[in-house]
């Protein structure tokens, strides 16, 4: 997703396909924390997010607590904030247990 919002050229693409990733009920990014991300990925999600903030569901899979998501966006400004946006009126679960794939 963040590639692909990455990738669109101009202001107006972008828009429209911001526009596509806030608009359904239900949005799920999974597996954030696998990659290191760069600033600019970092404020693409941090767009999708706040379009979507107390509007929609999004929910969000990682495999890093919130303390560590300054190493999966490095030097991204917006981290707190994604991050308080992310938690602000959500239920958290952690699953805490062995790997059923290990």
């Amino acid at each position: 997703m963040l590639n692909d919002l990455a990738a669109q050229d101009g202001d107006s693409a972008l828009n429209r396909r911001l526009a596509s990733y806030a608009r359904p009920q239900l949005l799920v990014i999974d597996e954030v924390g696998y990659l290191s991300y760069s600033n600019r990925h970092a404020d693409l999600l941090f767009e999708i997010v706040s379009r979507r903030y107390e509007e929609k569901s999004t929910l969000v899979t990682t495999n890093r607590p919130f303390a560590e998501w300054n190493e999966v966006f490095p030097n991204a400004s917006c981290g707190v904030s994604l991050v308080d946006r992310l938690i602000h009126r959500s239920e958290i679960l952690i699953i805490d247990g062995e790997s059923y794939r290990l």
